[in-house]
């Protein structure tokens, strides 16, 4: 028999346990307040709750080594589980310990995710569930949190270190976990349905070209002209949508610059990972509670400007900024890289310019076009496949104005076709055509061969 049913049993019975059990009319009132009435998860807040009684600020001691910390739980927690009454074989005591231990001393339900390798994206919708993202698709869990007070503490649990606050006066928070993971949070009276949580994990191992042709984002055809054109100093935007691999992509084609160029990276959160030793890692910095002290990817990008940089890469462009980069880039810092958000190449350019706009300079339209169709020479789009394959869809060469259109020349474009296994197939092929920056590039010493734009088919 299960532990849940055992549980179920027992509540039937109206057994009394030595602390606090809730009664099943208790259940249904804390099920209405937020609480779960499971009776396992009953359990595990009833262990955790006698456990902080029991050892107080000693689960908080810093001059505790972690070893002893959890060698000290598992003893409290013996003797509280003895206390239930509650018959349970080996690998079930073992299996409850450890996810109180995570209650207690980690981050709840979604520890074990945050460990598991293979989970990109933790996602708490308040007591709802907790979701994950692997492999490129969103799976539900049977992770649970016992209250929205329990999902508050995690979240403070994970931004106090980092120096940020989230309560009522400022309910949303946007911040850097030491390994690069991406945390947001939103508490009420933001979040309607209860507090809000998500992780976007930070790999902790730097892929290569090789590593995305062999998962399928590209293909080594396109992957060698991408790093002739990192190689040959042309400006690339990356485009696509909402985890979609933008900044992957990015990361690989920044480990392409020679490491005798300094190169400097300006963020909003801090996630390249360039190998060269010559970087410089600039990241943005929010408002203080008193509403000063905030230094936007603006300031830092004309600062950079000053710092005798070789290279500029921007994680990405969100707001007026890009007018700063689009001067950076017509301006002699040639082989500058950035993303940003767009669901085409022809969308990406749109974007930015109105994000120019968003600068609060009256300029003609005209000469925003005619900026960006002068600094952006290529632009690679990068999309999520129904299957959860991220794959690059389009490589499009910028090559001027015709009236008031910046012209685009496709060079490589993903062809979908049906899968066997009911799954997306397809590939990216070379459309034929050549563009103009492949003469740049041979005057730049990287000459790219002709067939390398051939028809493929």
């Amino acid at each position: 028999m299960k532990l849940s049913e055992r549980m179920k049993q027992r509540d039937t019975a109206d057994e009394a346990p030595s602390f606090g059990t809730v009664s099943t009319r208790a259940a249904g009132a804390a099920e209405a307040k937020g609480v779960s009435a499971d009776p396992v998860i009953q359990l595990k807040r009833r262990a955790q709750e006698a456990l902080i009684r029991r050892m107080g600020p000693a689960l908080w001691e810093p001059t505790s080594s972690a070893a002893q910390l959890d060698a000290q739980v598992v003893r409290e927690l013996s003797v509280v589980l003895k206390e239930e009454k509650i018959p349970l074989n080996d690998s079930e005591r073992e299996q409850l310990v450890g996810e109180i231990i995570d209650q207690a001393l980690g981050y709840g339900p979604i520890e074990r995710y945050l460990q598991d390798p293979t989970v990109s994206e933790v996602m708490v919708n308040g007591l709802d569930g907790v979701y994950i993202e692997r492999e490129g698709k969103i799976e539900e869990t049977d992770g649970q949190f016992f209250s929205e007070a329990h999902v508050l503490r995690v979240i403070d649990r994970i931004v106090a270190p980092l120096g940020r606050r989230i309560d009522e006066a400022s309910p949303m928070v946007d911040a850097r976990l030491p390994d690069g993971s991406r945390v947001n949070a939103v508490i009420a009276p933001l979040a309607i349905d209860g507090p809000q949580l998500t992780i976007r994990k930070f790999t902790q191992r730097v892929l290569t070209l090789e590593d995305l042709v062999r998962l399928g984002t590209l293909t080594s055809q396109v992957g060698d002209f991408l790093a002739a054109c990192v190689t040959g100093r042309m400006n690339i935007l990356i485009s696509g949508g909402t985890g979609t691999g933008k900044t992957t992509l990015l990361n690989v084609l920044s480990s392409m610059i020679p490491a005798n160029e300094r190169i400097v990276t300006i963020e909003d959160a801090a996630e390249l990972r360039l190998q060269q030793r010559h970087v410089i890692r600039l990241e943005s910095r929010p408002a203080n509670i008193e509403g000063k002290g905030e230094v936007r990817a603006r300031d830092l990008l004309r600062n950079a400007l000053r710092m005798r940089p070789d290279r500029i890469v921007v994680g990405e462009v969100r707001g007026a900024e890009a007018l700063d980069m689009l001067q950076a880039m017509n301006t002699g810092h040639d082989g500058s890289l950035s993303t940003l958000h767009a669901n085409s190449p022809r969308d990406a350019l749109a974007r930015v310019e109105t994000m120019v706009l968003m600068a609060g300079f009256d300029l003609p339209v005209r000469a925003i076009r005619e900026q960006a169709a002068s600094a952006i020479d290529l632009l690679v789009h990068i999309a999520r496949g129904r299957d959860g394959v991220r794959r690059v869809s389009r490589v499009a060469a910028v090559d001027g104005m015709e009236g008031e259109t910046i012209t685009l020349s496709d060079i490589f474009r993903f062809e979908a076709e049906p899968g066997s296994d009911g799954g997306v197939g397809g590939k990216l092929r070379a459309t034929g055509v050549r563009p103009k920056l492949a003469e740049r590039l041979h005057e730049a010493g990287v000459p790219v061969p002709s067939e390398m734009f051939g028809d493929a088919r």
